[in-house]
């Protein structure tokens, strides 16, 4: 899909060069061979691959050809599942266009495409450009809120998991543990977005200072005090899903051993009469108690008592049970 987004206008997809006369922002969604070879024909700059925009070196995401930046930074995306996506986003910024390139949508680009739509006054490109990473911090920061109310709702579920009995308990310390390492996936990815966006607005506000307005100068300065920021939030996430993390494997440590302590405790109590039965199984002629009346019981009471006895001690210093 190949979309123009110019001030005081909806967006329109772009078939030929009058549909993108007034746009200063060019939006280019999952674009084929075509859609490309016409943003670079409108143009003149040159529209980079997917397979550039996943390069990781800081010289392929960030760079300079004559007038225009390209510019990319993986971005994380919260699918409806809850599961997460992560994508190259790529920005061709030139004194009067700004071109993106993206590969699923992205709420953030259709609220800031709203935006310009609305501007009577007209947006340049490198306004447009800076409205979008702010438009990106704020849902970075949004999903960084519901992730540390998530992990502050699954503290209090591991440190009472003392109320689930059973076999619910091993299924329930799983679950849990998957969560934590979902939660620590998203914030990874989360810090990688953060961290390709700053450097972004580091090398824009670096390497075209001289054409900024003041204005737009200033709103760097806050995205990279609102980076630092997050930053610091991320790294106590981080903190808190190491801590969260050791709890889970604590008490699934726990659990485990609480099974290995009750096996144990049933394979003592089993050795005294097995011992008994032995002995009073030998076919030896002058076994004592060979002829006694009551021998066949006194042989069993005595199993009896040897399983009675270690289960008596073993309840009263409380290791017959999971808790």
């Amino acid at each position: 899909m190949f979309l123009a987004h110019a001030p005081g206008r909806p967006s329109l997809p772009v078939r030929d060069e009058r549909d993108s006369e007034l746009a200063g922002w060019l939006d280019l969604i999952e674009p084929t061979d075509a859609e490309c070879d016409l943003a670079s024909k409108l143009t003149g700059l040159r529209i980079p691959t997917r397979e550039q925009l996943q390069e990781i070196e800081n010289s392929s995401r960030l760079m300079r050809e004559g007038e225009a930046f390209y510019l990319s930074t993986p971005l994380v995306r919260r699918m409806p599942d809850d599961g997460t996506l992560v994508t190259p986003i790529g920005f061709v910024l030139s004194p009067d266009r700004l071109i993106t390139i993206r590969f699923t949508e992205f709420k953030t680009f259709e609220l800031v495409a709203e935006r310009v739509s609305r501007e009577v006054g007209g947006c340049g490109a490198d306004a447009t450009m800076i409205m979008l990473i702010e438009a990106m911090i704020d849902r970075l920061a949004d999903m960084l809120e519901r992730v540390g109310m998530d992990l502050d709702g699954l503290s209090g579920r591991i440190f009472h998991a003392s109320r689930v009995r059973g076999a619910d308990i091993d299924k329930s310390l799983r679950d849990m543990l998957r969560q934590v390492g979902r939660a620590a996936d998203l914030i990874s990815d989360i810090r990688d977005s953060l961290l390709g966006l700053d450097r972004i607005g580091l090398y824009v506000g670096d390497n075209a200072a001289h054409s900024l307005h003041a204005t737009l100068k200033s709103q760097l300065g806050t995205i990279g005090r609102d980076i630092a920021s997050l930053n610091d939030y991320v790294a106590q996430m981080n903190n808190k899903v190491q801590f969260l993390l050791d709890a889970t494997l604590g008490f699934i440590s726990i659990e485990q051993n609480n099974g290995i302590r009750v096996l144990t405790v049933v394979s003592f109590i089993g050795v005294p009469p097995t011992l008994i039965a032995s002995i009073y199984g030998m076919n030896f002629k002058n076994i004592p108690e060979l002829n006694w009346t009551y021998g066949y019981f006194y042989a069993l009471g005595m199993m009896v008592l040897t399983i009675a006895a270690p289960l008596l001690v073993f309840w009263k210093k409380g290791w017959l049970g999971t808790r």
